[in-house]
């Protein structure tokens, strides 16, 4: 099985312990796990994979980050990497089945089940 497919599974899964880790590249991880897969995708993983699983290339640098805003930045082209919005950052594991939840609307939805976080 590639390890992408492994990373993509298991990273940002949520259970205790967790907490704040010495790593700068993973400086908060939510499990074990979640930190065993993102420093496994950190050392064996393209870049573009990294940022994927959630994993900071350098958290200080923002220097040749593009400013952009207005008009320009709507004619910039078709959405890139870093312009989609991470739907599981931060989301609560699902009350039926334990995956992850993706925001809807206010509330959180699993896409393995159904279930919602209360909301209609």
């Amino acid at each position: 099985m590639p390890l992408e497919v492994l990373v993509a599974k298991f990273a940002h899964t949520r259970f205790e312990p967790s907490g704040f880790t010495g790593n700068d590249q993973i400086p908060y991880a939510k499990s074990i796990t979640d930190y065993l897969f993102r420093w496994l995708a950190s050392k064996f993983l393209s870049p573009e994979k990294q940022a994927l699983a959630g994993v900071v290339e350098d958290p200080m640098d923002f220097s040749d980050a593009p400013v952009s805003t207005g008009v320009a930045a709507e004619r910039r082209g078709p959405a890139t990497a870093e312009s989609v919005p991470r739907l599981f950052d931060d989301a609560p594991p699902c009350s039926t089945c334990g995956s992850i939840m993706v925001r809807n609307g206010s509330c959180y939805k699993c896409l393995n089940c159904g279930t919602t976080s209360g909301c209609s």
